[in-house]
């Protein structure tokens, strides 16, 4: 694989992971921050993606599927409890 293609996608996913970075530091809301939480799984994916395709080898490939599955438990699960919680409130009132 060409060098200068990786470096422009390891450039790109680094300002990727940083902005999530900042976003779940600054993050208003919980749900703010799981969705950038969510964006950092997918950018380690990627990068995960992009290194084996530049190694031309398949051993991370069980790492990127499980982080993958991971990351969409996590998302979900989050936000089935997000709606559980806004349930209530909505009943309190």
């Amino acid at each position: 694989m060409n060098p200068v293609v990786i470096a422009l996608c390891a450039g790109m996913l680094t300002v990727a992971a940083l902005l999530a970075l900042v976003r779940v530091a600054r993050g208003p809301t919980m749900l703010d921050r799981v969705v950038a939480l969510d964006v950092v799984v997918a950018v380690v994916v990627i990068g995960l993606c992009v290194e084996a395709a530049a190694n031309r080898h398949a051993t991370t490939l069980p790492v990127i599927v499980v982080l993958a599955l991971v990351g969409f438990v996590g998302s979900v699960s989050v936000a089935r409890y997000a709606t559980r919680s806004s349930d209530r409130d909505r009943s309190r009132r």
